[in-house]
């Protein structure tokens, strides 16, 4: 199945919206409170000392900025890099969730991590599958 540079550059944005709406929470340390209150109504957490809060609050900026960048300018080599970094992501949950028997609300993250990663990661080698054969 070939892919259009429209449509996966809606898959990119698609991706990237929800990066926006599910790390944007964890961007700010009252927003992260809140998402720590509701997501410990799922399953408990323990309580989180500042330096936690910190490196959430930083991840959580810079995926919001990267998120913003890919709804802004939805590059197929973005989509590329995108894809990269979903599959480190999730390697580090799966660790988390397998290894050291974390959270299971992690599963809900690492499916869409899976699921955005293989759709950017095919749709770019679609895509340029696509264009070889134009050319």
């Amino acid at each position: 199945m070939q892919i259009s540079a429209e449509k996966y550059s809606n898959v990119v944005v698609a991706g990237a919206i929800y990066d926006l709406i599910t790390t944007s929470g964890f961007a700010t340390p009252w927003t992260f409170a809140v998402v720590h209150k509701y997501i410990g109504m799922v399953y408990p957490l323990p309580p989180f000392e500042p330096m936690h809060v910190m490196f959430a609050n930083l991840l959580g900026s810079v995926v919001v900025i990267w998120a913003f960048f890919r709804i802004r300018n939805p590059k197929p080599a973005l989509g590329l890099f995108d894809s990269i970094s979903r599959t480190l992501c999730l390697t580090w949950e799966l660790y988390y969730v397998i290894a050291v028997h974390g959270s299971p609300v992690v599963w809900f993250y690492a499916a869409f991590e899976f699921l955005f990663g293989v759709l950017e990661g095919y749709g770019y080698w679609s895509l340029q599958k696509n264009q070889e054969s134009v050319s």
